[in-house]
């Protein structure tokens, strides 16, 4: 299942469970679509994989017989900031951000 991180890794703001903006690549690694259209450029800064937008957990279990929902699984609480620079990523991003995700 997946994490729900908190929060963008490279601006800090709040990624609530069921914010739209939130993008994960393959790894979980979690941005705000912000970061990732302008900074980023659709180019995780760890694994140069591609984002995508991140599922919207169900608040509730909508099958009694399941311990599903934020209510049984919620979210993440640690906070995640991305251990490279601000321009250590323009530049592994400006690589890459020409290369389709399938061919990187």
């Amino acid at each position: 299942m997946l994490e729900l991180r908190p929060n963008c890794e490279l601006c800090d703001c709040d990624l609530p469970p069921h914010s739209s903006e939130a993008r994960i690549c393959s790894y979980e690694c979690t941005y705000c679509a912000d970061c990732v259209d302008t900074v980023l450029k659709d180019v995780c800064p760890k694994c140069g994989g591609n984002f995508v937008p991140r599922p919207i957990r169900p608040q509730s279990a909508w099958r009694p017989d399941r311990k599903l929902g934020l209510c049984n699984n919620p979210a993440g609480e640690k906070r995640y900031h991305t251990p490279y620079t601000r321009e250590n990523i323009e530049e592994f991003a400006s690589q890459l951000k020409d290369v389709q995700p399938d061919k990187r």
